[in-house]
């Protein structure tokens, strides 16, 4: 048996996003959300994740710096990333975003994020992601959140793309400073082929999965205006919410946990054999 973890990217997008998000995590098929603080529905899903009585989950920043960012106008992650390779970009502007983003997710939520991702995999990118790495040591010490590694889990294009942009160098940063973090990322795909493609590439994502990787997802119960992949979502939706889904976790010998608890005993199980 594998444990991996699903995890609801965009929470706080909209409120469909966000009923889809808590009624999976009340039936326990999502043990992590990432939260854009910077969204329209961020206030009201905060609030309503403070209420609910959804089981053990990790709530994390998605560090936005192209849609909703706090301090700095949005910026396509193309220019993000192009600027980031020529250290073209502000870290002291980066540190600021990234510090106002996690002080509106603690007063919000009413503790440090679990763990750090980034919407469109910006957390990884040149510079932010040593902006970012400079900002976690200083507020979060002895208490490090995990972070998404981007590694791709076969040889399709776009995960090896994303995974290009720089998951090696993030994972090993990681490694050297002793944050933890996901073994491999799936999920990617280019939304499009309706649920019964959906399904059939979540049937071959579990079948691949292995101990420790995070499964992310984009779910929503309603479309999200002016959103390119707003079908794409009400499938993932109609896909994760189905009763099919706890059978395909089944037939494949997984586990969904939190990846915090996943993390946590396998260090407890190196400590074991280092003994």
């Amino acid at each position: 048996m594998r444990s991996i973890c699903l995890c609801i990217d965009d929470f706080g997008l909209h409120e469909g996003v966000n009923e889809a998000a808590l009624t999976l995590r009340r039936e326990g098929r999502v043990h992590a959300l990432s939260c854009m603080v910077g969204a329209p529905a961020w206030t009201s899903g905060a609030s309503a994740l403070r209420r609910d009585t959804g089981g053990p989950t990790d709530l994390g920043l998605h560090l936005d710096l192209t849609q909703y960012p706090l301090t700095r106008p949005p910026e396509s992650w193309s220019s993000l990333w192009m600027q980031g390779t020529l250290d073209r970009l502000s870290l002291a502007e980066l540190r600021d975003e990234i510090d106002a983003q996690l002080d509106l997710f603690e007063q919000n939520i009413g503790r440090r994020p679990d763990f750090i991702d980034g919407h469109q995999h910006v957390h990884q990118f040149p510079q932010v992601r040593d902006a970012l790495v400079d900002v976690l040591l200083r507020r979060y010490p002895y208490q490090k959140p995990w972070l998404r590694s981007t590694r791709s889990a076969g040889w399709q294009i776009k995960p090896m793309v994303i995974s290009q942009l720089g998951s090696r160098a993030l994972t090993a940063e990681a490694d050297v400073l002793a944050f933890p973090h996901n073994r491999r990322l799936l999920g990617v795909y280019d939304f499009t082929g309706g649920p019964e493609r959906y399904e059939s590439l979540l049937t071959r994502w579990l079948h691949l999965a292995r101990q420790g990787d995070l499964l992310m997802c984009h779910p929503s119960t309603q479309p999200v205006p002016g959103d390119p992949i707003a079908q794409a979502r009400l499938d993932e939706y109609q896909v994760l919410s189905d009763k099919r889904f706890e059978w395909h976790v089944r037939s494949n010998f997984v586990r969904l946990e939190a990846m915090s608890r996943i993390l946590d005993d396998e260090r407890f199980a190196g400590a074991r054999r280092a003994v």
